[in-house]
């Protein structure tokens, strides 16, 4: 394993595109540092800055499959992104996953084909 190529994963054990992303980026050589956000959560700022890293609005990174989504009426064109961004900093789960940051680039890496270019 290399510390030369430093990664970050936003991970959620749980989530089996998050540990397909963990055996990527483990077969190419690295150990990436592991951000357990549904334990640690989100400041604001660092979830807007994790967006803009990936270049993504909070409507892009929603994690729609989750019934809080509906439920809290996230998923309406009308919604502003000011709402999503809230909801996301109150239910963590409502980020979608994987997000990988890399000297590459910062990607959401759902499909699992966008973590080929952040690898070394």
């Amino acid at each position: 394993m290399t510390d030369t190529f430093p990664m970050i994963l936003w991970h959620n054990p749980a989530c089996s595109t998050a540990r397909k992303a963990l055996e990527m980026i483990r077969a190419a050589g690295v150990e990436p540092e592991l951000r357990l956000y549904l334990q640690t959560g989100w400041t604001a700022d660092s979830l807007a800055a994790l967006l803009s890293a990936a270049g993504l609005t909070a409507r892009d990174a929603l994690r729609r499959k989750d019934p809080r989504a509906a439920d809290l009426g996230l998923l309406s064109p009308d919604t502003p992104d000011a709402a999503i961004f809230a909801a996301m900093l109150a239910h963590l789960v409502l980020v979608e996953r994987p997000f990988v940051q890399s000297p590459r680039g910062t990607a959401l890496c759902r499909p699992l084909d966008r973590l080929t270019a952040l690898l070394p």
